[in-house]
């Protein structure tokens, strides 16, 4: 097992590669991009980075020049032989040759597209443009990127001790969790905390310590490095991007309302089982379940990602029995905003009526809140968005409006299209 913290008070090389393999990425964005590649190859989309918590002020504390030889690290990355061949023969979700032999041959050729970096205000306007399909293998990254290089600052002038004994908090905190979590066999968890972990050694210690401390209750890692180095599932279906980008390129309201429908009538050609799993959420849970087409019923599951969870879970309950679905069969993955307390009482609401799943994300590979003065190492609210695509601005509504994004003007818009109302408004905090 690796010193987390002598290797952090190690740092004397030049540049210490935070992202070191293209698949150090979330599965689903693989998933998505073969998908995005075989339909809509041809969109011009702009990814733009949005800090949520502007209060954080990240040009002031992480350096232009690491950032920018972080990003050009990526920008040299290509696959392995091993990785290629992990993706190319290894079983996911029960099926083999999950990517063709046409995807493979384009992702071993990539290189990830350049970028721009600009300051503004106090923080980092960092935007990527191009074919949807290279830019979108950039979220991930500068994600991690941004936020690992945020925890390097805060740790630099920590002496050895110090950060040993920080690290042993911070593990002591994860560990406390996982007791508590074991207390109930039949939870059934996944790591969702790439995009916003504290490190990546964090991380896989992280899923290591699930590992041990869950056993048959942690189902997977969404980290496909991490799950190809730990023999562990890579999970995850898909994301927002898809029905955003979808919406922007409807050229008439009648197109917009349908474009979401669109999305799982392409995804479904591609999967089954339980990647067929529908995020509801881009435009209005509520709308998008009402106005959804019959066949939509018969897929696995649902995954909750914004709003009052419980909520919003047992909406969907409702709209299966309505349909003629028995929901004891269907799988509702909730992963938003994701701790402890949150889980346990989810899954003691539901669990029986639906099958239960967590996608625990920041507040697994990022609680060191409270363990430096001034929480300088607490997590905070930091996305990569697709901004535009072909020239027309993208728009999400979500079931919080703390989350909505895009000019107000469409946002109006695609509120009168999905029929959105007033909206409870929940704080984001990670």
């Amino acid at each position: 097992m690796v010193d987390i913290a002598t290797r952090v008070w190690n740092h004397k090389w030049r540049i210490d590669p935070i992202v070191r393999s293209l698949i150090d990425d979330d599965f689903y964005k693989l998933l998505m991009c073969q998908s995005v590649r075989r339909n809509r190859p041809d969109a011009h989309v702009t990814f733009s980075l949005i800090n949520r918590n502007t209060s954080l002020r990240l040009a002031e504390i992480i350096d232009e020049g690491e950032l920018r030889e972080q990003l050009d690290n990526v920008r040299t990355l290509s696959l392995s032989r091993g990785e290629s061949t992990w993706l190319r023969g290894n079983t996911f979700y029960g099926k083999r040759q999950m990517f063709s032999p046409d995807f493979m041959e384009w992702f071993e050729r990539l290189r990830l597209p350049a970028y721009h970096l600009e300051k503004r205000d106090g923080q980092y306007e960092l935007t990527f443009e191009g074919s949807w399909p290279e830019v979108m293998l950039w979220e991930i990254h500068a994600l991690t990127i941004i936020m690992e290089l945020r925890s390097r600052a805060v740790l630099r002038d920590m002496g050895r001790f110090e950060l040993q004994v920080l690290y042993a908090r911070a593990m002591t905190k994860v560990w406390e969790k996982v007791n508590r979590l074991r207390e109930v066999p039949e939870i059934r968890i996944a790591d969702f905390g790439t995009r916003r972990r504290h490190s990546f050694l964090w991380q896989d210690w992280c899923v290591q310590a699930l590992q041990e401390g869950l056993g048959d209750s942690f189902t997977g890692t969404s980290n496909c490095l991490i799950a190809k180095n730990r023999d562990l599932e890579a999970i995850g279906t898909n994301a927002h991007e898809l029905p955003m980008i979808y919406a922007a390129l409807a050229d008439s309201d009648a197109e917009l309302a349908a474009a979401p429908y669109q999305v799982q009538e392409d995804w479904q050609v591609e999967h089954e089982g339980n990647l067929r799993i529908i995020l509801p959420d881009t435009f209005g849970t509520e709308g998008f379940l009402k106005n959804a087409p019959a066949w939509l019923a018969s897929w696995t599951g649902i995954r909750i990602d914004s709003g009052d969870p419980a909520e919003k879970a047992e909406l969907a309950i409702r709209w299966w029995r309505d349909r003629g679905e028995d929901p004891t069969t269907k799988l509702v993955i909730f992963s938003d905003g994701l701790d402890v307390d949150k889980m346990l009482a989810l899954h003691k609401q539901f669990y029986g009526r639906i099958k239960v799943s967590f996608g625990w994300g920041t507040m697994l590979t990022n609680d060191f809140i409270g363990l430096v003065p001034g929480d300088r190492l607490a997590p905070f609210s930091i996305v990569v968005k697709a901004a535009s695509v072909n020239g027309r601005p993208t728009v999400k509504l979500s079931d919080n409006p703390g989350k909505a994004m895009g000019p107000a003007d469409q946002i109006e818009r695609y509120k009168r299209v999905f029929g959105v109302g007033q909206q409870q408004y929940f704080e984001v905090k990670v």
